[in-house]
């Protein structure tokens, strides 16, 4: 198929572009977020492509999977066709509701045109679509391999903008956690990142700010466990590629993350205390680290595997377009006037 979309969430698009198809990726001169097209920073296949908006209306389209609202309009003014109408269309949630978290109503509510997928059944649950079908592909990840070390004793930690995010990230809780461990905090916005929210500087917050996926995950396999402190966010695919690194993980216990982090994989809890202690054991004993780490690994390819994940979507794009193929912009109609 040819599938529209737009770059949003890297990780995620990474394990997408890997299926069979031809992805069609909206790029503008200047990039920005409604044309970031093919990042350079991303080993993609050559399946997914750029395309400027002004080729779009011409091009063959299946589907277009939709990640954020403004992208509907976007893309009836750049196909010339209406999603849901002239071209199927699938709306990607990758979130938890905001606010109100039981009652939110998602901005797709009571639609017949489209299909709501979640990435995982929590959201499915809390997201209030109405009647619209709603369904769930949890999240595939590209293998980056058994790489753990654990060597240093410190918590690997993944938040982008642990600032701004604060509470949400569980920001607020790192100076808790690092008087048991060091924490290396890594991603956007994580340079001095200890300053920043006010630790001691005795207190060991390191940012080790964004770096590329390939050397953030070596960084991260030489961490002894990976820490996960979110307290309302989706499950960040972080966390499942740190288990397929092979680290042990210690997550509060919200959201997906129970679902994510069976018992032997690590330490999964709403109790702040019993995460420190699990975190203390962790870095002294080594040996149950890396025995813990082995079935996090098992258990996230058996879980989260990128197989699944392709076959699901495939099934999920199949659905979508009934075996259509609503592929160039309706031609338009002649009206033929009365002599």
């Amino acid at each position: 198929m040819n599938i529209l979309l737009w770059h949003v969430h890297g990780s995620w698009t990474t394990a997408f572009v890997q299926g069979p198809h031809r992805y069609l990726l909206p790029t503008l001169p200047e990039r920005g977020p409604w044309g970031g097209g093919r990042p350079a920073a991303w080993n993609w296949p050559a399946g997914a492509v750029e395309m400027a908006p002004a080729d779009l209306a011409d091009a063959e389209v299946d589907v277009v999977v939709v990640q954020r609202p403004e992208e509907l309009e976007l893309a009836e003014d750049w196909l010339g066709r209406t999603p849901g109408r002239d071209v199927s269309v699938i709306y990607l949630e990758h979130n938890a509701p905001r606010g109100h978290a039981a009652t939110s109503r998602h901005p797709m509510a009571d639609r017949d045109d489209m299909t709501v997928v979640h990435v995982t059944h929590f959201n499915q649950l809390m997201w209030d679509c109405g009647s619209t079908p709603t369904t769930v592909v949890e999240h595939g990840v590209v293998d980056p391999g058994h790489r753990y070390t654990g060597e240093v004793p410190a918590a690997a930690v993944v938040i982008n903008e642990p600032v701004r995010r604060n509470r949400i990230t569980g920001t607020d809780l790192l100076p808790w956690f690092a008087r048991t461990v060091p924490l290396d905090v890594f991603g956007m916005g994580t340079d001095d990142l200890g300053t920043a929210i006010g630790v001691d500087p005795s207190t060991p917050v390191r940012g080790m700010g964004d770096l590329p996926q390939p050397r953030m995950h070596a960084e991260m396999a030489r961490r002894r466990m990976y820490l996960h402190p979110m307290r309302w966010t989706s499950l960040g695919l972080s966390l499942i590629e740190a288990m397929h690194l092979g680290l042990p993980v210690v997550a509060l216990a919200t959201t997906e993350a129970p679902e994510a982090v069976p018992p032997g994989t690590g330490c999964c809890s709403s109790d702040p205390d019993r995460l420190a202690q699990a975190l203390r054991e962790l870095v002294a004993e080594p040996e149950l680290a890396e025995q813990m780490g082995r079935a996090a690994r098992a258990h996230a390819l058996d879980r989260y595997g990128l197989d699944t994940f392709l076959a699901s979507w495939d099934e999920i794009l199949r659905r979508s377009t009934g075996g259509r193929r609503l592929s160039r912009r309706p031609a338009p109609s002649v009206t033929t006037g009365r002599s």
